[in-house]
């Protein structure tokens, strides 16, 4: 079998058993039996739950790394694809089988060439980046100082960029992301006499309504982002609310500009509540931070990838190789698919060349410098 027609197979093995969070044995034990057909050129640890680093120790005192993450989307997959989803309501809608499939490619590749590497080479699969952020418990078990890791690389595959276009930026490629629960307590009474309640309805859709001109006049240099997706409030249609809540996401690219806008939310959902008799909370989660790439690491890296695109400006999105990049310098990179379907889309897929694409780029970078 060829390298091209592994990766093929190894994608679409793991994209028929998604798995969420990080509550992923089927995956685990997929990708600890490809390792385990490297033998001893391949040593395989568990540095927390649910992960996996496969190290090929050249020898090296220092070894760089490369991150690949597991875990899927509660998404019920329609391409109608022959190699679907056996798994109800659950769906590689990300590309994450495709980074791993890259990733395991990369290991017997790496088997093949032990002796030959200038640097040893880790290979991190990683549980939980689409939820609590798995990486930080990677960071946190001491695995990369274990094992001399001083630098990163990370592959996501993205739909926007042309098929096989490689690119990425230095610094800030991609935003700290904090999401927002605001929760509003009133009043209830019957409609009737409205008066006698206190409309936590109201206080939510007032606010909604008022705090996205606040935060768009704070963006000066960098984009500030914030968007709500969900609403509740009520129970029945001839009924004050007494409790109403909105949740959604916060996107920045800096400290002082994430400070800027969680106070503006504090304070505009304060105003909503007192207008109206009622009280707010406002919670933000910790939240990953900026994915900032280190820029001697991309200069390495234009060397090594003549063809590597840089990018005019940062994405909104957010991802938890944030992480990796607060412990040592990394290089996140974007790989195009050309299809333009959105991530976590119920229909997401690409054409797997593209997945030797990939490998080739990881291949000159684990050996550069």
């Amino acid at each position: 079998m060829t390298e091209t027609e592994l990766l093929r197979t190894y994608r679409r093995d793991l994209h028929r058993i998604p798995e969420l969070d990080k509550d992923l044995p089927e995956t685990i034990a997929y990708v600890r039996a490809r390792l385990e057909e490297l033998g001893d050129a391949c040593t395989v640890v568990t540095p927390c739950e649910s992960s996996l680093c496969a190290v090929f120790d050249s020898g090296t005192e220092r070894a760089t790394a490369v991150r690949t993450d597991m875990d899927a989307l509660p998404v019920t997959e329609r391409t109608g694809a022959a190699y679907a989803s056996r798994h109800e309501g659950r769906m590689h809608a990300c590309g994450h089988d495709g980074h791993m499939a890259m990733a395991l490619g990369l290991c017997r590749w790496l088997a093949a060439h032990r002796d030959e590497l200038p640097r040893t080479v880790m290979v991190v699969f990683q549980p939980a980046e689409e939820t609590e952020g798995g990486a930080s418990g990677i960071c946190e078990s001491g695995v990369f100082e274990r094992y001399g890791v001083d630098r990163i690389f990370g592959f996501h595959l993205w739909p926007d960029l042309p098929f096989g276009q490689v690119a990425s930026r230095p610094g800030a490629l991609l935003a700290s992301s904090n999401e927002v629960d605001v929760t509003f307590a009133g009043r209830g009474s019957h409609i009737a006499k409205w008066q006698e309640g206190r409309d936590a309805l109201l206080c939510s859709a007032r606010f909604a309504a008022g705090i996205y001109e606040r935060i768009d006049a704070l963006v000066t240099e960098e984009p500030v982002l914030l968007r709500f997706g969900a609403l509740r409030a009520g129970t029945v249609r001839n009924a004050i609310a007494a409790s109403g809540e909105v949740h959604g996401s916060l996107r920045t690219f800096s400290e002082h500009d994430r400070r800027a806008a969680m106070e503006t939310i504090r304070l505009t959902a304060c105003e909503a509540a007192e207008g109206l008799g009622c009280s707010a909370d406002v919670h933000f989660s910790v939240g990953d931070p900026v994915v900032a790439n280190d820029s001697a690491l991309f200069a390495l890296a234009a060397q090594a990838v003549p063809e590597l695109e840089t990018l005019p400006e940062p994405l909104l999105i957010a991802d938890d190789f944030a992480w990796y990049q607060q412990q040592l310098p990394g290089l996140y990179i974007l790989l195009g698919t050309g299809t333009g379907i959105p991530l976590h889309a119920d229909t997401f897929d690409f054409d797997e060349a593209v997945l030797q694409l990939g490998l080739d780029v990881y291949k000159r970078l684990v050996v550069a410098g």
